[in-house]
């Protein structure tokens, strides 16, 4: 399948299946998050795995689960991330989503569905999990197979903007 498919057919599942996803599909999507770039290489994400019945009860205390049997709570180290010298920028938020994305591109790739959720509580998640003070969750990506019918590989086309709104050459 050529990556523009891929990233096509890729959709936010909020239905799942009450079906585990195998070990070897887990073990390829985190090997994916390993390997996606981060600054200077410095890898600060941490990925914190939650697939028992207890995790995830723990885990609908901050956001709905939408019955997704795995989670991957994506976390950013911020005293192992780079930051730019001009202005102290600090890459984990980037890095953590560069990672999180290839979790789920490549999920999608092995016939798991996804959706990836910023809008939990972290406090919650921090405090259900014993996270440190200076690792931040971030994202959270719910993974499973839907119990539903998949989005259409087309919606792009009438729920995207054109590229001639949003790719400007060389000047805006």
């Amino acid at each position: 399948m050529k990556f523009i498919e891929l990233a096509k057919k890729r959709y936010s599942c909020r239905k799942y299946q009450d079906k585990p996803i195998e070990p070897e599909k887990l073990s390829e999507i985190l090997e994916a998050g390993r390997v996606a770039p981060t600054a200077v290489n410095y890898q600060p994400q941490r990925i914190l795995v939650v697939q028992s019945s207890e995790g995830l009860a723990k885990l609908a205390k901050a956001y709905k689960s939408f019955g997704a049997p795995l989670a991957l709570i994506v976390c950013a180290d911020h005293s192992q991330s780079w930051k730019r010298q001009y202005d102290g920028k600090d890459s984990a938020d980037t890095d953590a989503a560069i990672v999180t994305d290839h979790m789920m591109l490549c999920a999608a790739d092995l016939g798991v569905d996804s959706v990836w959720v910023e809008a939990f509580n972290p406090t919650v998640i921090r405090q259900e999990f014993d996270i440190p003070e200076h690792i931040e969750p971030k994202y959270i990506l719910m993974l499973g197979y839907s119990s539903g019918e998949p989005r259409s590989p087309d919606r792009h086309d009438k729920w995207r903007k054109p590229l001639s709104e949003t790719v400007f050459y060389e000047k805006f």
